[in-house]
């Protein structure tokens, strides 16, 4: 596997993980807020702060992660970026939708009085999600959206 023999892929990983590690509390915030503020329903409550999350994500990626992948214009990258994260939003949804309800079952009888009802359930419900679909997002982006990285030097590669 690439992360476990080339040194540049898992620094790469590190930082993703870390931006993604940003825009999980992102996320979260905005879960939570649409969630027991706003009153969303769970799952539109998930795509919300799901874009929120992506948007955030995006940014820190480009100029970060793989701020040596700028050859492509913005507006291919981001379509390409956004195109992998539809498709994550639905992995994330289809896969939130059916572990929401149990999740909840599960640990409301973990729940603290100063939580909002079904609190524990639907966050660790979302974090396995989160866990999931970054898999999915790094690697695509990597070997799609930032493909004009070589592997070997980091510089840019011209097309």
């Amino acid at each position: 596997m690439i992360l476990v023999k080339d040194a540049r892929e898992r620094k790469r990983f590190l930082k993703f993980a870390i931006v993604g590690a940003i825009g999980f509390g992102v996320d979260f915030a905005v879960f939570n807020l649409m969630r027991n503020i706003v009153g969303l329903e769970a799952v539109p409550a998930n795509v919300v702060s799901f874009t929120a999350a992506v948007t955030s994500n995006f940014i820190l990626n480009r100029y970060w992660t793989f701020p040596d992948s700028r050859s492509k214009p913005l507006a291919q990258q981001l379509g390409q970026y956004a195109l992998v994260n539809v498709v994550g939003l639905g992995i994330r949804t289809a896969i939130f939708a059916v572990i929401h309800q149990p999740f909840v079952v599960l640990f409301d009888h973990f729940a603290l009085p100063f939580l909002p009802e079904h609190f524990l359930g639907e966050n660790l419900a979302l974090a396995t999600v989160v866990v999931i679909v970054m898999f999915w997002n790094f690697f695509i982006n990597r070997y799609w959206t930032y493909n004009d990285v070589t592997k070997e030097t980091g510089k840019v590669v011209e097309s």
